[in-house]
């Protein structure tokens, strides 16, 4: 598996990626909510606000999995960007392509100087990763949680995850209760 920043010829493809993964798992409406909601926020994010890989498979060039990360804003100067969605197709699944992913993200954000990285969902599998849970006394998600452990996160630097105080903010494609 090759790892690569995309490209914004890459998009339709991640589009019908991300619909296809959570058509498998969730049920064709939830994959047409995240196939749009990826093709959102590659289309309509300022490039400044967003990193996004992919994984190809090396023999026939396929698109097996993506991650996307947004700027997340805070009242203080803290600089930090949250992963979601994140898919792998199913017959790539199980193979720790999504993991592989996942770190060689974080470690372009971290070599970019991002501080913060955050996500929300399953903490068993983002754990493997070097998320960690976090209460919302502790930082504030952007929306009210419908799964409060699934929010997580993890310094970038040295330093441990400082507590936030105030309000969070997402960009806009991803500031949807729906998602939360």
């Amino acid at each position: 598996m090759e790892f690569f920043a995309y490209q914004q010829s890459d998009i339709p493809e991640i589009q019908a990626l991300f619909h296809q993964t959570f058509a498998d798992s969730e049920g064709e409406a939830e994959g047409k909510i995240i196939g749009e909601l990826a093709a959102e926020l590659l289309t309509r994010t300022p490039q400044e606000d967003l990193y996004c890989f992919v994984a190809k498979n090396e023999n026939n060039k396929e698109l097996a999995g993506c991650i996307i990360f947004s700027r997340m804003q805070f009242e203080q100067p803290v600089t930090a960007f949250i992963l979601s969605p994140v898919a792998v197709l199913t017959p790539y699944q199980g193979q720790g392509i999504g993991q592989k992913l996942i770190r060689f993200g974080l470690d372009k954000l971290r070599q970019d100087g991002v501080e913060l990285a955050f996500t929300y969902g399953d903490p068993s599998f983002y754990y493997q990763v070097g998320f960690e849970q976090i209460p919302e006394t502790h930082i504030k998600a952007p929306q009210p949680l419908s799964y409060p452990i699934g929010w997580l996160a993890q310094s970038l630097t040295e330093a441990a995850v400082p507590h936030i105080p105030g309000k969070s903010s997402c960009v806009p494609a991803l500031n949807n209760a729906e998602y939360w």
